[in-house]
């Protein structure tokens, strides 16, 4: 990781572990840099994983743990890409139906999805720890929402813990 930014490096803190994530400001400067500053205030800090589906992905960000909540910040415009594919420890940016309303939310892919290609914004990379995220707890039904579910203990850009 010598030759990596460490703006470009978020330390997501699980209980049992840290999570690396590499952000990707060469294909979505918009969404990287939401996550970078949001995680510098401490936005994501106990927020839930919300929706986690078994095979697909793990899904937080949320402050209200409900799927609906993001930051006060304005939604960002789309940034799709075919330079990047959803494979597996892919961090995605979540949104509704509407393409430019992705704001805070996150996926973190625990197997390859083609049918995301191009249709959300690659922000990321699990490059340390997928193995934490593997064990994150796991929802229930369709919609995969989560009880009781594993939280973020806390999660800052790497240039800011030196």
């Amino acid at each position: 990781m010598a030759d990596i930014d460490k703006n470009d490096l978020l330390n997501m803190d699980l209980a049992k572990g840290r999570v690396v994530i590499q952000l990707r400001p060469d294909i979505a400067p918009l969404a990287s840099e939401r996550l970078r500053s949001l995680s510098a205030e401490g936005f994501y800090d106990n927020t839930p994983f919300h929706r986690v589906i078994e095979g697909f992905m793990a899904q937080g960000g949320d402050p209200t743990g409900t799927g609906t909540g993001g930051s006060k910040l304005p939604d960002l415009k789309a940034e799709f890409t075919k330079a990047a594919k959803f494979e597996r420890g892919t961090v995605g940016m979540a949104r509704t139906m509407n393409p430019d309303s992705a704001n805070s939310q996150f996926f973190i892919m625990f197997e390859p999805a083609p049918h995301l290609d191009g249709q959300y914004t690659i922000v990321g990379q699990v490059i340390e720890g997928m193995e934490l995220i593997d064990g994150v707890k796991r929802g229930s039904g369709m919609s995969g929402m989560v009880t009781d579910p594993d939280r973020i203990v806390k999660m800052r850009p790497a240039s800011v813990e030196d």
